[in-house]
Formats: structure tokens, C-alpha cells, sequence
């Protein structure tokens, strides 16, 4: 039955556009991994992000967070665009170009386990909750936790969005996928302020602080001089350590029609976006995962990206 069920959820999962499925049997995060994560919550390199340093116990082992869990399905969903804007241009992070992904994946998500027939005894999380998302995604066999941090897709790249369903139920469970990273550090060199770096373990770890995703998207003060000089033209999230990964190469293009980004967004010009006002804001980002940074936020990333010009 086990097999059976683990066999159609995978196949479900994929008739739903979902590009990768896998199951890890729940229990607590392994010690190194538990250890680096709270090497960094001791050095709050979370930054501000406050809700990061909260629940760790729930983090650390996701039985406390859903009590009676016993299987963990990771999905993973492309958003990697068919079409960029001109690098000279003023333009957003690739994942942000389409509709808010939380609400693509629960509603995908949802179905999923409708089609199962499922009425009880799961959780469906979307960068939600206390979750530890690119651990889990490892863990359930998909992919692998990237030195920039991402998870990556063999021969498909990092450019997904990650969702999970805690089930009630045992399943079959995938192995864990090793690092498939090697001695490439692109990334490393990559990233403008150094955000990403090997700790005194040697281990890749990243400086939220440092990070212009960070800088962009989820603070609320003056964006840090470091961030300003380094923004180039992307004035909302940084595609550079994706950008510089050679699994990326494998990348197709999303064909999620939702993430698909609307003609006025693609034709936006950098003078269009100084120019942009709360009404252009609200219009071109209705149902965004945008939203987040505010209206004043994008204006003052626009002005830090244009003075760098």
C-alpha cells in the first residue's frame, strides 16, 4: 500500500506540472546540518528577519511543529522566464516576474492532495512556517543544498520554488542526495558583496545582512552602502550566484502559466520605472510576491539602481 500510494502521489505530482516530488521520512534535522544552522542563528546572520530565530526547536525537527507526522513530500515547481529584460535595463529577480508563488503552490498543492483523497491529517507549507525547506527538499532525494544556498536540480538547475506536505501516513522514503558542488565555487565569486562565503569549517554559508535579496526585499531601513554600489541594474532580489551556477545551463523555461509575466511588466523601461508611481505599483504587481518590499521600498531600490548608473 505504501509503495502503491508513494507511487501515485509522484505521479500526480508530476500530471500537476510539478517538476520534482520526493518523500523523506520526518524526524529530526541531522547534527551537522542542525549545527550550522544554529552557528548562524548565534551569529544572527539572519539579520533582522526576527522570525528566523524563532521556533528553532520546530525547525530542528518538524515532529513539534506537526505533531504525529511521519512523511515529508517536497515539490519543486520552475519559474525559471522565457523571456528576460535587457540586462541594461532596470529589472526584478527572475522568481518575481510571475504571480505570488505561495498562492501558485498551495492552490497546486491543495489539489494535489484532494486528487489523493486526502481529507485529513496534513499540512501544506509554502515558505510559511518554521520549515527548513532546501533541508527537507535534500533530504526527500531532489536535489541538493548548492554552496550559494539554493537547491539544485541535477541537470535542471536552482530556479524553483519549493513547497511541502506533511502527512500523517508512512511512506516510501527517497534517499538523500550528496552535493554534486565539487570544488566549483561560481557562485562565491560571483555574489558582489560577498554574502555567500566558506565558513571556518570550510562550509559554504551566507551573511543575510550582506545579501542584496535581503537588502531589497526584506529591509525596512536605508538600503547599506555595500548594497547601494553593488545593486548594478536589478533593483528588487539578485539572480548573480544563480546566474554564475553551471547547473543552470540546463534551465527551461517555466510553462506555468502563472508565473508567465504580464506584457506591461516585460516592456517596462528604466525611465518607466523612475517614473513609477503607487497606481503603476499596485497595477503591475496585483497578486505579487512584490508587494512585500512596499511601494516606498521598490522606489528607494529604483534610486539606489539608477545612481549607479
Amino acid at each position: 500500500m505504501n509503495s502503491e500510494f508513494s507511487n501515485k502521489l509522484k505521479a500526480e505530482a508530476r500530471s500537476l506540472g510539478f517538476f520534482a516530488c520526493g518523500i523523506a521520512q520526518a524526524r529530526p534535522v541531522d547534527d551537522g546540518y542542525a549545527r550550522r544552522f544554529l552557528r548562524r542563528v548565534s551569529s544572527r546572520t539572519f539579520a533582522d528577519m526576527e522570525y528566523m530565530y524563532r521556533h528553532v526547536d520546530l525547525r530542528l525537527d518538524p515532529r513539534l511543529l506537526v505533531p504525529g507526522v511521519q512523511s515529508i513530500v517536497s515539490l519543486a515547481l520552475p519559474y525559471a522566464p522565457a523571456v528576460e529584460v535587457p540586462r541594461d535595463e532596470l529589472h526584478l529577480a527572475a522568481y518575481a516576474l510571475g504571480k505570488d508563488y505561495h498562492d501558485v503552490m498551495r492552490q497546486r498543492m491543495q489539489l494535489l492532495v484532494a486528487r489523493l483523497g486526502i481529507t485529513g491529517g496534513y499540512r501544506c507549507f509554502v515558505d510559511t512556517a518554521p520549515v527548513l525547506e532546501q533541508y527537507w527538499a535534500q533530504q526527500s532525494g531532489i536535489g541538493w543544498i548548492g554552496r550559494n544556498q539554493q537547491l539544485i536540480i541535477p541537470h535542471a538547475g536552482s530556479q524553483f520554488f519549493l513547497g511541502e506536505i506533511f502527512l500523517d501516513i508512512p511512506l516510501d522514503y527517497d534517499e538523500p542526495m550528496a552535493s554534486r558542488c565539487g570544488t566549483c565555487d561560481r557562485c562565491l565569486q560571483a555574489c558582489p558583496t560577498h554574502a555567500i562565503h566558506l565558513d571556518d569549517d570550510g562550509e559554504s554559508t551566507m551573511d543575510a545582512c550582506r545579501c542584496l535579496s535581503y537588502q531589497t526585499i526584506e529591509n525596512r531601513g536605508p538600503l547599506s552602502d555595500e548594497a547601494s554600489r553593488a545593486l548594478g541594474n536589478c533593483f528588487y532580489g539578485c539572480d548573480r550566484c544563480q546566474q554564475a551556477c553551471p547547473w543552470n545551463r540546463f534551465a527551461q523555461p517555466t510553462d506555468v502559466p502563472e508565473f508567465q509575466p504580464s506584457q506591461e511588466l516585460m516592456a517596462m523601461t528604466t525611465a518607466d520605472w523612475q517614473q513609477l508611481t503607487e497606481d503603476d505599483y499596485r497595477r503591475l504587481f496585483k497578486g505579487s510576491a512584490v508587494k512585500r518590499a512596499k511601494y516606498a521600498g521598490i522606489i528607494r531600490n529604483i534610486a539606489a539602481a539608477s545612481a549607479d548608473d
